[in-house]
């Protein structure tokens, strides 16, 4: 028996040294010896993640035990707020896991989020339909108008109720079990869904030119581009262009030769498409299929209901109605593009008609034509350090803030900048990364993210949130620096004004701060968009990269003047993405869909979508509502939001200031800090004095 006791003794010895290294190793099990706690990219390891998600789900486990546990009478204090602030590890581990999977993934983070992802799932349905914590929840909500709680109090305490309602915390035991089922099945169709897009963008399509010739129309830049991804790729003296904007988009709008012209923009639009390994078709029924029986089952005739009931348009034919508003001017004013280009075509001697891959290519020549502006004359005056540096300055007019770059931070890549962001004062605001470039294992597009969200700890200290915006910009070249396209320059604009909504965050309960409907959350980015134009702010940050020479008036007047281009195309090719987000997501649970292309089809032949243009995104490469559900049923949002940027930026332009400062402060108080404090049209309205028009939209897009 002393032999038994002493071996016992000498493993728990042993399993408490190994617990102790380990935590000691793993650098997310111990506080952060980091500047301003930003996580220690420098020392995380593919193999930190899954025990510590295990670590925080021990430790998030533990807290809400103790809540339900809790003896004395559910109130704000024992419940609501307890359960605001739990699961701070957890937290803290899966943001960075999150981001970092589509921002610098690799095949062991792919094989890492087929076990993590699953147990996130897992973790969070226990929590959701865990009977005993709902009880307690609704007992405060039911007394919630008579415990003298606040105003944001009482708008915590509904939002949680209905969170836990909304996903199913009342259904019965045997409807539990099917959603656990459900949501299992959903998030790792959405992993692999999101692992195929990857691979087809990033791996499964090159184009290699051999032939000099066959760069014919190119620029030195893009040229060189492609021989340095070349190189990289080990095809040196050869030139790569891949299905990454940067790469395909110049392609498409310089190459003179067509054949390869559409052979690109095929693999482009064939993404997910190939009857190959990475095939989406089938992921896109199931996945469809799938939503629609949860829907159901959580009381909504369909996905779209579901998902819509909680944003301020409310229903599904409401946005219908919205869209449609705009989809005559957007394609009347697309097929006069159509015509306009198809004449140039004609006038040069070309026997065919417009095609698919030939839009951006005579889209430039149409340009020059017209506005006599050429993107290539813009380039040289849109460095990527001139433009971000533009950014911030109109931030320091807006709102008094500072930007300073800080070196020897951890990062994640060394393509990766860091600046700390402060008020007028000199108090800190928070810390801002910034990732430009594409790399392989980085997702396309660009988006804003987080690695700690705003919030004050227990003693009422202010905890900074971590921002960062993640982009897939034009790389530099050996002889010349990133020079953006006009696209690239809006979109940093777009991405930073996400990032000032996180900076500017303030609220005392995780689950408001910051927080709006999915409708409203494009509002602060897309309002930033409106001050890169301005002739003021061009005159500030649009510099020659050899001379400094700032961009010439002629040529901000071109700018300014051709600020209608394309925008039948942009307008169509958007509308019809979120039409067909629609359609997939208002079919009903004993809706049978035999074949992905033939419904895309009829939906894009119902609205009549001009034969010369696909939507933006195509089901099988639709990101936004496959990868990731927080845009299905709801890519329709960026347009909703754009009819409330162009009135907010509308109130500058009327009041003669565009850095109105009385202006700017309200906008940050309630669109941007308080956001979250009540429903999304209420603060805008405190913003504004009145609910927003469509007239300013129309206006801009040159549509009325």
């Amino acid at each position: 028996m002393r032999h038994l006791l002493l071996f016992l003794l000498v493993t728990i010895i042993l399993a408490s040294c190994n617990n102790m290294k380990q935590s000691n190793e793993n650098p997310f099990l111990s506080d952060y010896n980091t500047p301003f706690g930003v996580p220690p990219f420098d020392k995380i390891r593919t193999e930190h993640y899954i025990p510590a998600i295990e670590e925080g789900m021990r430790q998030h486990n533990l807290e809400i035990e103790a809540i339900v546990s809790n003896s004395e009478e559910p109130d704000f204090n024992n419940t609501i707020l307890a359960l605001d602030i739990s699961g701070e590890l957890l937290h803290q581990v899966y943001l960075t896991f999150d981001n970092l999977s589509i921002a610098e993934s690799n095949d062991e983070i792919e094989e890492a989020a087929r076990q993590i992802i699953p147990m996130m799932t897992d973790h969070s349905d226990n929590i959701i339909l865990n009977e005993a914590l709902f009880s307690r929840i609704k007992t405060v909500y039911e007394k919630r108008l008579d415990s003298g709680l606040n105003e944001s109090q009482i708008r915590v305490v509904e939002k949680y109720y209905d969170d836990f309602k909304r996903n199913g915390a009342d259904l019965s035991e045997e409807e539990r079990v099917v959603l656990r089922e459900l949501n299992q099945k959903l998030s790792t169709l959405a992993l692999q869904f999101g692992e195929n897009n990857r691979a087809e963008t990033n791996t499964n399509f090159k184009q290699i030119i051999e032939n000099k010739d066959e760069l014919a129309g190119l620029t030195d830049e893009i040229i060189e581009a492609a021989a340095i991804a070349a190189k990289e790729n080990g095809l040196e003296g050869k030139w790569l262009f891949t299905l990454q904007k940067p790469s395909w988009i110049p392609f498409l709008q310089y190459s003179e030769n067509r054949e390869l012209r559409e052979k690109l923009y095929r693999g482009y639009f064939m993404r997910g498409n190939n009857d190959n390994d990475n095939n989406n078709k089938k992921i896109v029924l199931e996945t469809v299929t799938l939503r629609s029986q949860k829907a159901k089952l959580l009381g909504y005739e369909n996905h779209a209901e579901f998902v819509i009931s909680d944003n301020m348009a409310k229903t599904p034919e409401n946005v219908y109605n919205f869209l449609h508003k705009l989809w005559n001017p957007a394609v009347a004013r697309a097929n006069q593009e159509i015509a306009e280009m198809q004449a140039i075509i004609n006038k040069e001697g070309g026997d065919f008609k417009l095609d698919l891959w030939d839009w951006w290519f005579y889209a430039e020549k149409l340009r020059k034509e017209k506005y006599d502006l050429d993107e290539k004359e813009l380039k040289p005056y849109l460095k990527l350090e001139n433009v971000r540096d533009g950014m911030y300055w109109v931030a320091n007019r807006l709102y008094g803030i500072t930007f300073t770059k800080l070196n020897d931070m951890p990062v994640y890549h060394p393509d990766v900048e860091v600046f700390e962001v402060k008020e007028a004062d000199g108090s800190l605001i928070g810390i801002f990364y910034c990732d430009y470039f594409p790399r392989s294992g980085k997702s396309v597009g660009a988006w804003c993210t987080g690695y700690r969200n705003a919030s004050y700890d227990q003693n009422g200290n202010r905890i900074y949130p971590i921002v960062s915006i993640v982009c897939n910009f034009t790389k530099p070249t050996s002889e010349l620096p990133s020079l953006l396209t006009w696209d690239e320059t809006e979109t940093l604009f777009h991405e930073f004004g996400h990032a000032l909504h996180g900076l500017f965050t303030d609220g005392k309960y995780r689950r408001t701060a910051g927080e709006v409907p999915r409708d409203f959350v494009e509002l602060p980015s897309q309002v930033m968009e409106n001050w890169a134009a301005e002739p003021e702010v061009l005159k500030h940050y649009a510099r020659h990269y050899l001379t400094d020479e700032p961009m010439p008036d002629e040529l901000i007047k071109k700018i300014v003047n051709s600020s209608y281009f394309n925008q039948g195309f942009n307008t169509t090719e958007y509308l019809a993405a979120s039409i067909l987000d629609l359609d997939w997501h208002v079919i009903t649970e004993d809706t049978v869909i035999d074949d992905v292309l033939v419904f895309e089809k009829n939906s894009m032949d119902k609205i009549k979508l001009p034969k010369e243009i696909l939507p933006r995104y195509r089901s099988t490469y639709f990101a936004h509502i496959f990868e990731s559900i927080g845009y299905s049923a709801g890519y329709y949002v960026y347009y909703w939001a754009a009819q409330l940027d162009a009135d907010a930026f509308n109130a500058f332009k009327e009041s003669g200031d565009l850095f109105n400062q009385k202006l700017a402060a309200d906008f940050r108080k309630y669109c941007l800090s308080e956001c979250g404090e009540d429903e999304g049209m209420i603060q805008y309205v405190k913003f504004r004095g009145k609910e927003p028009v469509i007239e300013p939209l129309l206006v801009r897009m040159g549509l009325k």
